[in-house]
């Protein structure tokens, strides 16, 4: 246990250590804009001579000021603790006021972006296993299917988004849940796509040869065989669709002008230039994304234990 914790914690605090020393400059610009209103000397001195000077040479002109920097109410980079206390705030200061399902709570925005995420997760796991299988008993599927399918993932998410949901409204689908699962199963399929044409071509010809001495259909051969061999391909890209779908509930969320959900609050905060409000949500989407692979992970431990797999 130790031995696996001991290189996420140098990582972790390697990334924060870095994250700390990259305030100062990134908020230097703020702080002395702030400095100049209060009267204080700082060099340059006015804020259009500024605006072409580097934000390290700033540093090193006003090295005094950068420690403002580290407390500012809007500042173009928060510190870990300004989004840590940002984030309980909006998750477990609510949970203790009794308004967990407040419109000002992430747990409520996320739980907005989760069921979209749910469903886009269902919908493109679905297409990614039927596809997967057509791939695989299928010649003609794998030539005209795949390159297809490889081709999608080189459409860029943020211009698809905008068109799926006015097809979607074009069509007579009202509301936003659709276009967001849409998307989400947009970016899910692929992931599963491959991982499964991998995993029901994995069985070696020997193991093929043996069925077929049986006299084994091949629906039999798929049940017995194929399927079993790919669940540990399945379950790997299982846990990056879930992220996949995560990020494409979110950005299903940014076009349409959505009030609720993590993507609405980092679009809201961007708008009101509220950096904590877009770095909160983030942080929120990026613990919901380890939940949900976590929990993939422990389904899928438990799973290949009861088949006699190692996980």
């Amino acid at each position: 246990m130790m031995r696996n914790l001991i290189p996420v914690l140098t990582v972790l605090i390697g990334i924060v250590a870095i994250w700390y020393l990259a305030v100062a400059p990134m908020n230097i610009r703020v702080s002395l804009d702030q400095a100049e209103r209060a009267g204080l000397q700082v060099t340059p001195e006015r804020a259009v001579e500024r605006r072409d000077v580097s934000s390290w040479v700033l540093l090193a002109n006003n090295f005094e000021h950068a420690g403002a920097g580290y407390s500012l109410d809007r500042p173009r980079l928060p510190t870990p603790q300004q989004v840590g206390q940002e984030l309980w705030k909006t998750t477990g200061a609510m949970v203790m006021k009794g308004r967990t399902w407040s419109k000002r709570s992430l747990i409520y925005h996320g739980w907005i972006t989760l069921r979209s995420t749910f469903w886009g997760f269902l919908l493109g796991t679905s297409i990614g296993i039927a596809l997967s299988i057509a791939i695989v008993y299928s010649r003609v599927a794998e030539m005209s299917l795949m390159p297809w399918a490889i081709i999608s993932q080189a459409v860029p998410i943020v211009a698809l988004a905008p068109m799926i949901i006015v097809l979607s409204s074009q069509i007579g689908v009202d509301g936003r849940g659709f276009p967001k699962a849409l998307i989400s199963a947009y970016l899910c399929f692929f992931p599963v796509l491959v991982g499964m044409v991998k995993g029901l071509r994995s069985p070696q010809a020997e193991q093929l040869d043996l069925l077929k001495t049986y006299n084994a259909t091949g629906f039999e051969t798929f049940l017995k065989l194929r399927l079993p061999a790919s669940v540990p391909f399945l379950f790997t890209s299982l846990k990056v669709g879930i992220a996949a779908a995560l990020v494409g509930a979110i950005v299903g969320e940014l076009p349409t002008g959505a009030i609720s959900g993590l993507g609405a609050r980092i679009l809201i905060g961007d708008q009101f230039g509220n950096p904590l409000a877009i770095w909160s949500a983030l942080f929120a989407a990026a613990i919901l994304a380890g939940v949900l692979v976590t929990l993939l992970d422990r389904t899928q431990a438990v799973l290949l234990r009861q088949m006699g797999m190692r996980s």
